[in-house]
């Protein structure tokens, strides 16, 4: 397995990681129900994201604390739903990747798990 190492890489990804979100028992409603996410229409941001993150600087500018902050005033996210999203994330990208810039993306979404609940005073 390779490294992610292309804005491809993570358009598959995020894909791949949000079909599986979609699908899930536990937080599937969270994305389908209660934010009504178009995967076709958010795909594009979420790649930005990650490819501003991991790969060079892009100009992503999205406040995605705030978006998740007004989404947790609609469904109070609970620890067991960020769990759940980071263990289907680390989930989907060890069956597809491996390197450096896998680890640092994983310890990004950690540490992103980690502020959103702290700001949503969730710990």
């Amino acid at each position: 397995m390779r490294d992610i190492e292309t804005k491809a890489d993570l358009s598959f990804l995020m894909e791949a990681f949000y079909t599986k979100m979609l699908k899930d028992e536990l937080i599937g409603y969270i994305f389908n129900d209660v934010a009504n996410l178009n995967l076709k229409e958010h795909l594009p941001s979420l790649t930005n994201f990650w490819e501003n993150m991991l790969l060079k600087p892009n100009g992503y500018k999205k406040q995605v604390m705030d978006i998740h902050l007004k989404l947790n005033v609609l469904e109070k996210l609970q620890p067991e739903h960020f769990d759940r999203w980071l263990f289907l994330l680390s989930e989907t990208v060890n069956e597809n990747f491996k390197g450096e810039k896998v680890e640092r993306m994983l310890t990004s979404a950690n540490n992103i798990a980690a502020m959103m609940q702290y700001k949503m005073g969730n710990i």
